[in-house]
């Protein structure tokens, strides 16, 4: 007698590269996506004493992209704020073009991501909000500027690395986002893979009535929406009411 097996399959895989001092992406991957939605991570050396610029960083991108495919990723992205922006607009969309041609699959970065949360939005002026020290902030800073979005009030909060940026408990990026508060901003975004945003997005959105975005947020947002997932994620705001990425 033949027994016939279903095959066991999730509804998706999503491949995240992220940087090898990342804690935080793996940990909100697994407690916010759902549960028939598999992250697959990929580390790559990119931050602190492995940074180069990004243009050097391509050919090892491409490599973890390729790697990534061989666990059959709907979707790539490439999951760091500071390194996607860090080359501009044009360096970003290079990046894009070469994860997608080898693995056949569409590719975003954190980058992209933010720009579809913000066009969805349809968010021009912005309350910007990161992690970093100054110098870093103001490389984000030109590229939001160079994308088009009016920045009301922005501020660095200057945490001195990985190990900071994942141990600041949420409360300080609610009570650090509620001290740039303005009525005129379209929505407010907390930047950074490795921090605990993530958590305070519902209160702040209670408290400010715009939308908050965060980076870990959108990437799961635009990953999801990028393959045809329609899910509204619970906790994770305003954004996840849309259906649809532009």
């Amino acid at each position: 007698m033949t027994m016939h097996y279903e095959p066991i399959l999730p509804r998706a895989r999503i491949g995240f590269i992220i940087p090898s001092s990342n804690r935080m992406v793996e940990e909100q991957d697994w407690r916010h996506l759902p549960a028939d939605i598999i992250p697959h991570i990929t580390r790559l050396a990119m931050t602190n004493r492995h940074k180069v610029p990004l243009d050097q960083l391509i050919p090892r991108i491409a490599q973890a992209t390729e790697l990534l495919a061989d666990s059959d990723c709907d979707v790539t992205v490439l999951q760091c704020t500071g390194t996607s922006m860090s080359g501009g607009i044009a360096m970003e969309a290079n990046v894009l073009a070469a994860m997608e041609k080898v693995s056949g699959r569409p590719a975003l970065s954190a980058a992209s991501s933010l720009v579809s949360a913000f066009t969805t939005l349809k968010a021009k002026k912005l309350v910007f909000l990161s992690e970093t020290r100054q110098d870093e902030h103001a490389q984000k800073l030109n590229f939001l500027h160079k994308s088009g979005y009016t920045i009301l009030a922005d501020r660095a909060v200057g945490l001195a690395g990985s190990a900071e940026y994942c141990s600041a408990p949420p409360q300080l990026w609610f009570d650090e986002a509620m001290k740039l508060r303005n009525d005129e901003a379209d929505l407010y975004f907390i930047s950074c893979a490795n921090i605990r945003s993530i958590d305070v997005i519902e209160d702040l959105e209670k408290e400010l009535g715009r939308p908050v975005v965060t980076s870990n947020q959108a990437a799961f947002w635009c990953a999801l929406r990028k393959i045809g997932i329609t899910d509204c994620v619970p906790k994770l705001g305003h954004l996840f009411d849309h259906t649809t990425a532009a």
